[in-house]
């Protein structure tokens, strides 16, 4: 997820910390930010949400595909920093959409798994996808498990960023779980609230990728580690960009029990961070030990391993996408 009080890694102190006003001036930007890929593509879904993505296809033919799925109050540019590094657009298609509720696929209501995954089928079809492997951070990875458990024809393997077990829950997390009642009541009167014409006129833009950028120059190369966890882990930073309701209807998805991976037939590989603090470590691992096709690789990271190690990321999901068969 792009940062949220769900993120309280470790090693962060509760001590203020002075972020740079460039790194916070980066965080606002177009989604149309200049990707790697073909040009925005819009498909309208059956109820009138209008889907936002991008694909990068060699060629009329399609090829395998990887699907990318950003995380909580996030969107695809997120992703855009990957797109343009992997070596994997040589030889695979690239499809990277806005989940419904986030950038070019703004929504306010319907923000739940039953509605990103028929929303991830639609996708496919359209594009002529049969199978694909999914890739998910975070609430991408939630979603990313969630279709697999319902379309299992349609995946070829899954790698998950970072996902998060129901059972696994502690600290912040568990408090949110107990407090769902009260914030699905909110979420209810949020909405009779929008209804009624209380709602931000407009929710701007957020460009993640030079946000990322701004982040490793000069929080993250600088030492800065603490300034940086600080602005990943702002839920106000995120509110900036992203409706209330909309954020709250998302912290409930996140602790939505995930299917049994047992039932998942596809490949997985997990990349965790060393300094999430949410979910215990070893009952994740042990979750995840149930699929006897998991491979778990660490992440040197806190919970954004897209920004603070791109690198390591990128190299783990290439040798494993590598290694599949087709």
């Amino acid at each position: 997820m792009a940062a949220s009080l769900l993120e309280t890694p470790v090693r962060a102190k509760p001590k203020a910390a002075t972020i740079p006003a460039s790194v916070l001036a980066q965080n606002r930007g177009s989604h149309y930010y200049e990707m790697d890929m073909d040009a925005l593509r819009r498909l309208p879904t059956a109820d009138g949400t209008t889907l936002g993505y991008r694909l990068r296809r060699q060629g009329a033919t399609p090829r395998r595909t990887i699907v990318l799925l950003h995380g909580m109050a996030s969107n695809m540019t997120r992703w855009s920093e990957f797109i343009e590094q992997t070596t994997l657009k040589e030889s695979w298609d690239i499809l990277c959409p806005d989940l419904r509720g986030h950038g070019e696929s703004f929504a306010r209501a319907g923000l739940d798994m039953d509605s990103w995954c028929r929303d991830l089928l639609t996708l496919l079809d359209a594009e002529g996808c049969d199978r694909a492997v999914l890739i998910g951070h975070s609430l991408g990875a939630q979603v990313a498990v969630h279709f697999a458990a319902r379309h299992p024809a349609r995946v070829q393997g899954l790698a998950l960023i970072d996902p998060v077990f129901h059972q696994a829950l502690r600290g912040t997390m568990r408090t949110v779980n107990l407090a769902r009642p009260v914030i699905r009541a909110l979420v209810a009167v949020i909405f009779l609230l929008n209804r009624l014409g209380l709602r931000r006129r407009r929710i701007p833009g957020r460009d993640l990728r030079k946000m990322d950028e701004a982040t490793r120059a000069k929080l993250l190369q600088a030492g800065k580690q603490e300034e940086m966890v600080e602005l990943y882990s702002s839920p106000w930073e995120d509110l900036k960009f992203f409706p209330v309701g909309s954020y709250l209807q998302e912290l409930l998805e996140m602790i939505r029990p995930l299917p049994e991976l047992a039932r998942i037939r596809a490949p997985i590989l997990a990349l965790l961070s060393t300094g999430i603090t949410y979910t215990d470590p070893q009952i994740t691992r042990a979750l995840l030990a149930e699929n006897p096709g998991t491979k778990i690789v660490t992440i040197d990271a806190y919970h954004w391993p897209l920004t603070e190690n791109p690198v390591q990321v990128r190299t783990a999901i290439e040798a494993w996408c590598g290694q599949l068969q087709p």
